[in-house]
């Protein structure tokens, strides 16, 4: 109590003032490691880690690595379907663990195949800051939608903003890029997105 007391003297004292100091940090911009589930892991998890979260972990085996990802869905309220939360934790044991890394599968989608963003959407984690109709902690789709309508480069902006990300647009808090989607899915994000 007397610390208190003391701290609180030391503000009332005449020519003592305090300022606000703003610190702005740099964007994020490091991934985690290529190989199966890189794309699950950028998605739900560099909402709200840097990949260099799982870096700094000793290495641990998988029970660890799916303790630690269940905790983030339960405790902190991170929106992982459950049925991700078993091939999270094998990829950050298999690539910050102990367990070995399972390289990226050759990619086996037909050219014509449909793409459905919303299902994307919702598997690499944008909905944990976008939402369609409401601003989260990025922009609701909506608006993204409203103010590119009908620009002639409103796919390729958007398009470009989902594989590099950043920030100023739409405010401080900076988006992680995406650099990782094909650009078949890149364009059925964008178009879903600007369909809103």
């Amino acid at each position: 109590m007397k610390r208190i007391l003391i701290l609180l003297s030391l503000l009332t004292i005449p020519g003592v003032n305090a300022e606000v100091v703003k610190i702005t940090l740099p964007l994020e911009t490091a991934v985690f490691k290529p190989g199966a589930s890189a794309q699950l892991a950028n998605g739900q998890c560099l909402t709200c880690h840097s990949a260099d979260y799982a870096s700094m972990q000793p290495p641990k085996p998988l029970d660890f690595w799916k303790a630690e990802v269940q905790k983030m869905k339960d405790k902190y309220g991170a929106p992982i379907p459950p049925e991700q939360i078993d091939e999270l934790a094998a990829y950050f044991a298999g690539n910050y663990g102990t367990g070995k890394p399972v390289p990226e599968p050759m990619a086996r989608t037909a050219a014509n195949a449909t793409i459905d963003a919303k299902v994307l959407a919702q598997k690499y984690g944008c909905l944990a800051c976008h939402n369609v109709a409401v601003k989260v902690v990025g922009p609701a789709y909506k608006d993204v939608a409203a103010k590119y309508r009908g620009k002639p480069d409103a796919m390729e902006k958007v398009a470009h903003q989902i594989t590099h990300g950043g920030s100023g647009q739409w405010g401080q808090i900076g988006m992680p890029s995406f650099d990782q989607f094909t650009p078949a899915q890149v364009d059925a994000l964008a178009q879903w997105v600007l369909s809103q």
